[in-house]
């Protein structure tokens, strides 16, 4: 860490609600697992603009990842984290695995119920599971007033605005829009594992978001869109579905309001999404 850093670093949970106590007015939380790039700062600044001091978390969740995942592999560059965020936020803490978790697997934990076995539940079993724990424990040791995520992990979100209503926690989730890149490509860490060729590849999902929002407000004219884009085999499509954002259903033939977008495909090896809100006014 540099002499002249003006955002500190904790890596203890005694560090950090030390730090936490200190902090008068409103607190928002950046839950982040590093490897930072614009859309977190995009986090950051809706943070900065809905609270006095803002904590951002840069800690790699084991329990998230399944066998064969790339939890080892998973970028990870703290001082390139802390050089970006300098300034922007009163706090990061950055713990190790054991000062998170003193026995792994923890002896108790939280499950995401149902909705995390379908969709990207059903692809990675078990890893909502280790969202909600790592989520559940974070935000009651940042003690936040509010907390920031992206909408591009639209089953994420949805999940985690289900645990603090069924949990009661004291905090109110902000989302935050999808940020891209230039191409349209929905910024992730992830990225950084595409070829020029891949992320070109990639594309195909902001191409179908965009397909599906301009067939609004017909959901049936939504769903052929994503059909269309299935049949063709620009990626490796996992799903590309028009869902009930209350149930993370299929969106019935007599929905009408939001409908939530969402996709999953596999681009050289790598697994990516992307999210969007349409609005359904007709058949």
């Amino acid at each position: 860490m540099t002499p002249d850093r003006t955002t500190a670093l904790v890596t203890t949970k005694d560090e950090l609600r030390a730090r936490r106590a200190a902090m008068e007015g409103t607190v928002g939380a950046v839950l982040t697992m590093g490897s930072l790039h614009a859309g977190h700062l995009a986090l950051v600044q809706r943070a900065r603009e809905l609270a006095d001091h803002v904590i951002l978390t840069d800690f790699v969740n084991p329990l998230q990842f399944g066998p064969g995942e790339d939890y080892q592999a998973y970028p990870r560059d703290l001082e390139a984290d802390l050089a970006l965020v300098d300034g922007l936020v009163d706090l990061v803490f950055a713990p190790s695995v054991e000062e998170m978790y003193p026995v792994l697997p923890p002896t108790v934990s939280v499950t995401a119920g149902r909705a995390g076995t379908v969709l990207e539940g059903a692809a990675r079993p078990g890893h909502f599971d280790g969202v909600v724990t790592v989520v559940a424990k974070l935000l009651r040791l940042t003690d936040p007033h509010l907390s920031v995520f992206g909408r591009k992990d639209a089953q994420q979100l949805a999940i985690i605005q289900r645990l603090v209503a069924d949990l009661d926690l004291p905090v109110r989730i902000e989302p935050v829009e999808i940020q891209r890149e230039e191409t349209g490509l929905a910024r992730s860490s992830r990225n950084a594992y595409l070829s020029e060729a891949g992320r070109e590849q990639a594309l195909a999902l902001s191409r179908t978001i965009a397909a599906a929002l301009e067939a609004a407000p017909s959901l049936a004219a939504i769903q052929e869109a994503l059909a269309r884009a299935r049949e063709r085999a620009e990626i490796d499509w996992d799903y590309a579905l028009a869902l009930d954002p209350a149930t993370l259903e299929p969106a019935g033939a007599e929905h009408r309001g939001e409908v939530l977008v969402v996709l999953a495909g596999r681009v050289e090896g790598t697994r990516l999404l992307d999210a969007a809100v349409a609005v359904a006014t007709a058949p």
